[in-house]
């Protein structure tokens, strides 16, 4: 009987949770990181997010973007018998 007692234990004593500070404290600092790069928490209570730039301004705006990312241009040149 003595020798079932020993297994049995050791069997029990691994089912218990060693490491309760650590379980209750698992994902905080990354919460806390998270929470850390919201740059304005009350953003999502403001109605109007979009204030100040109606459709057309924003629909202009993306198109002369567009335009200007298709565009190369030249670097300026640094030689002396170049400059106009």
């Amino acid at each position: 009987m003595r020798y079932l007692l020993i297994p049995l234990a050791a069997i029990v004593s691994a089912c218990a949770a060693t490491t309760p500070m650590l379980d209750s404290r698992f994902g905080l600092d990354t919460r806390m990181a998270l929470a850390q790069q919201i740059a304005n928490p009350g953003a999502r209570r403001n109605p109007d997010p979009v204030a100040g730039m109606d459709g057309r301004s924003a629909h202009a705006a993306y198109q002369r973007y567009q335009k200007a990312a298709g565009e190369t241009q030249q670097a300026p040149s640094l030689m002396k018998g170049d400059a106009k």
